[in-house]
């Protein structure tokens, strides 16, 4: 076997399992590794073959995905300035924020364009993109899919990316000209898909899905065997199948079978009620959302226990801490160290505002607005501007409350609460007569 084939089919083994649909109408190739990994999948212990095709097709991967995906691209990832004194401001004129921010490339939206991203860093376990600059200043990111791209390391333990194109032959693409952000890894460089290494649940989760509903095809009945008490021949025994076919099945279900003499039904198998299917199942959605570090409340996992109101709101602030920042904060480093220079990097950086999340909470943001103004921490324009109001004289001067008085002058007045004093006693006198 060629050293190039063989690099091919260990790559390929290190790499997470593509998309089969990404190949249609390319021809094949033995050095193609993405296609062999996608077709063969991951073997789980119940004898699913796992890939990224058929794990999407459980309800439970599909909800994980697609709430973590949305809520990260929902944020605005905004490029800021560093000032000289210590604070920053949005560097809405600086070239590469209307990349991120607005229009990544000329057919994408910055939303798809990150929703993809993180997608692929749940499903792939890595994300790629190709930078495309002008004047040494980054113009555009392209999206790959990731079964599409090839990393593979070099004789000085350096990642080169080799990318398959739908059409066109199949190119390297220069490690400086790729925005690879890797998910969770353990060697920090490939990110570990969850599909693979959790094939055996999501295989598992299949083999529930298929028996639930070979349950329902059969109209809930258990399977039956037929006992009789002489040996039929091949055409008597055809004949009694094709008969079975017609009172079996969820459209014949309460057909009543007749059973001429000789015949005894009996029941094989596991019921569903004795297999606890229904709990099979409930458990196989906990186990899903704990590879992705969704709580199973919110792909409308309910149960007795399930927490409202306070912790409810405590969950949502987990779910913010420990799933959505551990891909925001990845996705941040990444385009800081291969979008800016290190020039840049001393005055510019990237950040996701979090605080877009409390936009579906109204009373929470306006009590965050009122601590923030309150205590001279942000400005009334500042609140108007993030609200989209439209600007007031005098609403850029930071306040704060002044109703709190130290506890060794209570009971006295400043000269100046003195003379304000008198002078409004003196205004509201009655005039003299003259």
């Amino acid at each position: 076997m060629g050293k190039s084939l063989m690099q091919a089919l260990v790559t390929s083994a290190q790499r997470p399992a593509a998309s089969l649909t990404e190949w249609v109408g390319k021809p094949i190739r033995l050095s193609d590794g993405g296609f062999w990994s996608s077709y063969f999948g991951s073997q789980s212990s119940s004898g699913k073959t796992v890939n990224v095709d058929n794990a999407m097709r459980l309800s439970t991967v599909w909800a994980c995905v697609r709430i973590i995906s949305m809520s990260v691209a929902g944020l605005p990832l905004n490029i800021y300035r560093r000032k000289a004194d210590g604070s920053r401001e949005t560097a809405r004129d600086f070239p590469l924020y209307d990349v991120v921010h607005t229009s990544p490339n000329e057919d994408t939206t910055a939303f798809h364009f990150w929703q993809a991203v993180v997608a692929s860093m749940l499903l792939w376990g890595n994300a790629y993109c190709e930078i495309h600059r002008s004047a040494g200043r980054v113009i555009a990111i392209d999206f790959l899919l990731p079964g599409r791209v090839n990393p593979e390391t070099d004789d000085n333990g350096r990642l080169r990316y080799w990318y398959s194109p739908k059409k066109g032959p199949r190119r390297e693409i220069l490690r400086k000209d790729m925005l690879h952000i890797p998910a969770f890894t353990l060697d920090g460089k490939i990110g570990l898909s969850a599909i693979r290494y959790g094939a055996d649940v999501f295989g598992s989760a299949m083999s529930a899905d298929d028996a639930a509903n070979s349950t329902f095809k059969n109209g809930m009945m258990p399977t039956v065997a037929f006992k009789m008490d002489r040996v039929l021949n091949p055409e008597q025994r055809t004949d009694f199948r094709e008969y079975a076919k017609t009172i079996s099945g969820a459209m014949n279900a309460g057909k009543s079978p007749v059973l001429e003499y000789g015949i005894t039904p009996e029941a094989i198998g596991i019921n569903p009620a004795d297999a606890q299917l229904l709990e099979s199942r409930g458990h196989s959605v906990e186990e899903i959302c704990r590879w992705f570090g969704v709580p199973a409340w919110m792909v409308m996992k309910t149960d007795k226990g399930s927490n409202w109101g306070t912790g409810l709101e405590q969950q949502q602030l987990a779910f913010l801490t420990y799933c959505i920042m551990s891909y925001t904060a990845p996705i941040e480093q990444c385009v800081e160290k291969k979008l800016l220079t290190a020039v840049d990097r001393i005055t510019y950086y990237a950040e996701y505002s979090l605080e877009a999340f409390l936009r579906a909470d109204s009373a929470g943001r306006a009590a965050y607005y009122a601590t923030m103004t309150q205590n001279g921490n942000m400005t009334r324009g500042e609140v108007r501007r993030k609200e989209n109001l439209p600007s007031k004289p005098g609403d850029d001067i930071l306040t704060v409350q002044s109703n709190l008085v130290p506890l060794d002058q209570l009971g006295k007045q400043s000269e100046s609460q003195s003379f304000r004093a008198a002078l409004m006693n003196w205004l509201s006198a009655e005039p003299l007569k003259e």
